[in-house]
């Protein structure tokens, strides 16, 4: 009898060979239109997002106080997406998307939880440090995962699982090491209350990305790119009209002029820190939105959290941020969280 043929083994070629075939096979499905628009998208996101945190950090170190008037910064860019939505319009010879009474309160209940994870974002920019803020940030790809499994059934695996339990371990050692992390000026209960809020507006933003996608699917369809422009313009206005109405309540707007004249670098400084700061979240969260239309929540998660590691080194970088040992051993395990996921993907 002839012996049994050996079992056969995974190489190093073969691997490579059967991930070239799978990426060949995904970029014929789609045409060259849609790999540009989703490069633009992903390098969108990881220029803006990055920008606008740091400068939320900017902000609060220079002078400012409004957790509200920064939380308002960040919608007040609507019409920037507004003007990108018009001529598009034109362009392609299409209508509006007809506007339901379901569909106009998935906007409204989308605008109000974006209001709300950016004034929970304000006070975590408030109270930590940009590469802090940005560590506990990434337990979004948690919160991602969690959300879009049970809204619109995104696959869960291993790997997966994996990163959360890593990522989750991560964020633990940051917790642990908040002693060495404070500004002078910070307490240690303002640090840990930044800590919390960080957590919430991640849970948050996940959820956030599960719904959008979930009204791609269910309530509009994945036509064009012009639904992602249509949801970005509604979801911003509505969430600037809750939040005009908090500064208005909370006396902001007053508050400006006397932020403005003792603001570190003047009166200038301050209107650029402002403007860069509405554009750059606008820009970052378009991106956002196009990544879940053109691929998943789950990309957007992942290029979330990748985001991390580039807001961290700028803001040690460029803003002096801390840096201790127990941090740079949580960025480590985060970028390994990142990999799992992205290899689960």
């Amino acid at each position: 009898m002839e012996p049994d043929p050996k079992p056969p083994t995974v190489s190093d070629s073969s691997w490579n060979h059967r991930f070239k075939t799978i990426m060949t096979e995904k970029y014929k499905k789609n045409p060259p239109p849609y790999w540009i628009l989703l490069v633009i998208s992903v390098i969108t996101m990881l220029v803006a997002f990055p920008a606008s945190s740091m400068l939320s950090r900017v902000y609060f170190s220079n002078g400012g106080q409004s957790k509200w008037i920064i939380s308002w910064i960040s919608v007040a860019g609507w019409p920037v997406t507004a003007l990108i939505l018009l001529p598009t319009y034109l362009v392609k010879k299409t209508l509006p998307t007809p506007m339901t009474l379901m569909l106009f309160l998935s906007y409204l209940f989308l605008g109000f939880l974006s209001a709300a994870d950016n004034l929970m974002y304000a006070y975590a920019y408030a109270y930590l440090p940009v590469s802090t803020a940005s560590l506990v940030a990434s337990t979004s790809l948690v919160f991602s995962s969690i959300f879009g499994y049970f809204i619109v059934n995104n696959k869960v695996n291993a790997s997966i699982l994996n990163a959360i339990v890593v990522i989750t371990a991560a964020m633990a050692i940051i917790a642990l090491d908040s002693s060495s992390d404070t500004y002078g000026n910070i307490s240690q209960k303002e640090h840990i209350l930044g800590i919390i809020w960080d957590v919430l507006g991640s849970a948050l933003h996940g959820l956030l990305f599960a719904l959008s996608e979930l009204v791609f699917v269910k309530l509009v369809g994945r036509r064009s790119f012009i639904v992602v422009l249509e949801q970005q313009v509604m979801v911003s206005l509505f969430a600037f009209l809750f939040t005009t109405i908090g500064v208005i309540v909370s006396g902001g707007f007053q508050g400006m002029k006397s932020e403005a004249e003792s603001f570190k670098g003047g009166k200038s400084a301050y209107e650029l820190v402002l403007i860069w700061s509405a554009i750059t979240f606008q820009f970052g969260v378009l991106g956002g939105t196009a990544v879940i239309f053109l691929a998943s929540t789950l990309l957007a998660g992942v290029l979330n959290a990748a985001r991390t590691p580039i807001t961290s080194i700028g803001g040690v970088w460029l803003l002096n941020d801390p840096m201790s040992g127990f941090k740079i051993l949580s960025l480590v395990i985060a970028i390994w969280g990142f990999g799992s996921f992205i290899y689960g993907s």
